[in-house]
């Protein structure tokens, strides 16, 4: 991670579980870090949890990545204040119970506007950043096992479509970055089941192992911090024991 030290990580979804840890983690490898949420005093609240020497380089921007606006009105903050954007962490994701039969348009589309159009929206951003700056960045989206399969549990409705869509933009992107005549990266990082707060609460109360949000902001500190000629294009990671 020495060659990212002073430079600028973006983390979308900062304000707990897996965005939360990343950022922290982030911050304390030596980049500034700009943790982006909806809730934004939680993410404040983060600099706690951080060493003295560490806080002055962690920030916190409001930012709903389901609203085109707030994006790009967030990423001209960052130009201007910071200079641009050299990593980026897609981790903002939501789920909503419901089923597809018996569909709530409402939290259909508010899956789709975070998962997939907040994801593209935030990396074409963080792209033209790089580009205009000359800068060999990393593109991070944390996906889902269930972008790869679909799990068998009632009310999950579009998510498993929503990480589906994560998966084949992750090598779109890889071809588009690498016709661009770029070399940055693009990494999707797909967990199994992780304690955070989408999680459904029947999971939560059942013995699904799961893993730790720690455990996936270090996946992203590996994918990051190799060489500049290595590329983790997909990595998943599941608690021992995972049936599914």
């Amino acid at each position: 991670m020495d060659r990212w030290t002073g430079k600028v990580a973006v983390v979308t979804g900062a304000s707990s579980g897996i965005g939360a840890a990343t950022a922290k983690a982030l911050a304390n490898a030596g980049m500034v870090v700009i943790g982006l949420a909806r809730r934004v005093e939680r993410v404040e609240a983060l600099k706690k949890d951080l060493p003295p020497s560490v806080q002055e380089s962690f920030h916190a921007a409001k930012c709903d990545v389901s609203k085109e606006e707030d994006i790009l009105k967030t990423f001209r903050w960052i130009e201007q204040k910071f200079g641009g954007v050299d990593v980026l962490i897609n981790n903002a994701g939501i789920l909503r119970e419901t089923s597809l039969t018996q569909a709530d348009t409402q939290k259909i589309r508010e899956v789709l506007d975070t998962n997939v159009m907040g994801l593209v929206l935030c990396s074409r951003e963080a792209f033209q950043s790089m580009k205009k700056r000359s800068v060999d960045g990393h593109i991070v989206h944390i996906n889902s096992i269930a972008g790869h399969q679909v799990p068998n549990f009632p009310g999950i409705n579009i998510y498993p479509a929503s990480k589906h869509a994560v998966t084949a933009i992750t090598e779109t992107m890889r071809h588009e970055l690498r016709t661009e005549g770029t070399k940055i990266k693009v990494t999707s990082i797909s967990p199994g089941a992780v304690r955070t707060e989408i999680l459904p609460e029947i999971m939560l109360t059942s013995e699904v192992p799961l893993l730790k949000s720690e455990d996936i902001a270090e996946a992203v500190l590996y994918a990051v911090g190799t060489p500049p000629h290595v590329q983790v294009h997909e990595l998943t990671i599941k608690p021992v024991g995972e049936s599914f």
